[in-house]
Formats: structure tokens, sequence, C-alpha cells
């Protein structure tokens, strides 16, 4: 299967992002739809459809269609391609999404979770190309996790495994969405840091983030947290400062028990991060008893808004 394009497909609660990945990786052309997550099953397989044929559509004639990736909010198995009940996919439970979408388009179709297929498309194609293990993460409004060992997809015993996000960093900490308190992902990710800043703002009504959300101190957000750190606000900095804080601690713990070759941030807040990669290996070099973690290196993902796209279509590749 090393000729022609593969359809990668993202779906989340509320969309699907579909586009045309070519042998390198690249995301020739993409489309938007909406996703029925609430309505039916055969409602919300017929929305998938739609994205995959307006992909096609606008695809070359030479160009041979191999087969159809789908990233899919879990729990799943990527062993059938059936999606178990994800609570943002009410639409199917035990849906045999990849047998029904290859009836469709007579292709071969693979099913898999969001962050471990980008992980597979960062090593495939992007910033982890030519290293065997891999972690990689996408920080934004949750904290995903894809776990490459020997160049191969982590699954586990029954396919669950890799849920980074949810590791524990604060038994004391606030109660997750998957109902574990203290999870890295109510601490870190992008609500968490808006959330954060909300808190700091209420004792400290000299920042700057109060005019940017224009008043309402429950519209900050954690892009106006990068923008009010960067220019010298003490408030965003110091929620900054504990966000890698956080990181770093939660790094240290993955770097104890992968030792990977390489750790990959994607996502939004990654993008936050970048800046501060420096700050955030020195922090972590404290955090873990493995004695080489200046040996590993840290890298900001290729993908960011196409991620899903090119993860799904690195699971045909």
């Amino acid at each position: 299967m090393s000729e022609g394009c593969v359809v990668g497909v993202d779906i989340g609660g509320t969309k699907i992002a579909a586009g045309l990945v070519d042998t390198h990786g690249n995301v020739i052309t993409h489309e938007r739809f909406p996703m029925v997550a609430r309505s039916g099953a055969e409602e919300g397989l017929a929305a998938v459809h739609t994205a995959i044929q307006a992909v096609l559509q606008r695809s070359s004639p030479g160009c041979k269609l191999r087969g159809i990736g789908i990233c899919s909010p879990g729990p799943l198995d990527p062993n059938t391609g059936v999606i178990i009940n994800p609570p943002n996919l009410p639409c199917w439970r035990d849906f045999a999404l990849a047998e029904r979408v290859s009836e469709l388009h007579q292709v071969p179709v693979k099913v898999e979770n969001d962050a471990n297929a980008a992980a597979l498309a960062e090593v495939k194609w992007g910033a982890a190309r030519g290293f065997r293990n891999v972690f990689y993460t996408c920080i934004g409004t949750g904290i995903g996790t894809g776990i490459v060992n020997d160049g191969v997809l982590y699954h586990g015993r029954s396919g669950a495994a890799g849920e980074g996000g949810h590791m524990g960093v604060d038994p004391n900490g606030p109660i997750c969405a998957c109902g574990k308190r203290g999870c890295i992902e109510v601490l870190a990710s992008g609500p968490a840091i808006a959330r954060r800043a909300q808190a700091k703002v209420q004792q400290d009504g000299s920042s700057i983030l109060i005019a940017m959300a224009g008043g309402a101190i429950g519209s900050i957000t954690s892009e106006m947290v990068d923008k009010a750190s960067a220019e010298g606000d003490v408030v965003a900095q110091a929620v900054l400062s504990e966000t890698i804080d956080l990181v770093a601690y939660w790094l240290g713990n993955i770097v104890d028990l992968l030792e990977p070759d390489v750790i990959v941030l994607g996502g939004g807040v990654a993008a936050m991060l970048a800046p501060h990669l420096g700050e955030l290996r020195h922090l972590w070099m404290g955090a873990c008893v493995n004695p080489w973690p200046d040996k590993i290196p840290v890298v900001v993902a290729r993908y960011r808004n196409e991620a899903g796209i090119a993860g799904a279509a690195a699971l045909l590749s």
C-alpha cells in the first residue's frame, strides 16, 4: 500500500473533518461538516459518508484511493473497528463503524483513538520521524496521549491503554470529567489554565486579562493567558509558570515509566509551552529518577489542526 492516497476522517462530538492525504503525509484537501452525534446510528454514519464523498469529489482523477482511516473518541476497539460507548457520540453503541464504512466505499477501513493516531502520524511523517519509541501528547481542550513502542502503537490488553491525560498528579486536586481526582487534564488543559487565571484575577484586579475579556472575568481563555504573559502580565505569567511546573512533574513520571526516545508535544497549549521547552526540561530532570532525562529530546508536533486527519490517514500508510 505504498501508492495512491488515503482519506483521513476525524470525528468529534460536533464536527467531522475529512481530508485526502498523500504518501508523504501532506493533507491535499479537506472538508468540515457537522456531526449529528445525538441522532440515530444510521444518521451518524450518513454524516461520515457525506464528509468522505465531499473529499473524494475534490480529488484529482489520477488519485487512487487505498483506504480510509478514522479517528474517533473512545472507548473503541481498534482491532475490530467497533465504537463501543463514547460519551461524546451517543449515536453509536457497539457500532461496527469500520465494517459499515468499508461496505459503502469498498476499501479497507481502520478506526483508532484520535491521540493514538496522531502519534502514529508524527512517527511516520512528523516530528518523531526516525524514532522507534515515542510518547505523544496533545494538550488542548483535554489532554490526549499516544504511545508508540518499537514503531507500533501500544494498545494494552483490551485496546484502552494510553490514557496518560488521566494520570493523577494531585490526590487533593479537583475532580476531572472522567470522575478521578487531580488528573493532569483537569489541571493543565486549556480550560484548566483559563479557570486558574480567572481565580487569580479575582484577587488581582490589575491584570490586563480583565480588559482582554471585556470585563467579563469568566470569559478569560488560555489564549488570552498566553498573550498577556508575553506582554508581561504578572498574573498570566504566574499561571503559565504553574502550568509548566505541572506538565514537567507529569512528564517526569512518563520518563520514569516509559523512557521514550522522544517526547512530542501537540495541541494549542503545547504551542503555548513551546518557547519554554528549556525550562520544562530543566524542571522534569528533578521530577524523575531516570539518570538520563537530558538525553530525551522534546519536540513540537508537525500537525496541529490537521492532526486528526493526518493521524487517521497514517493508520493505512
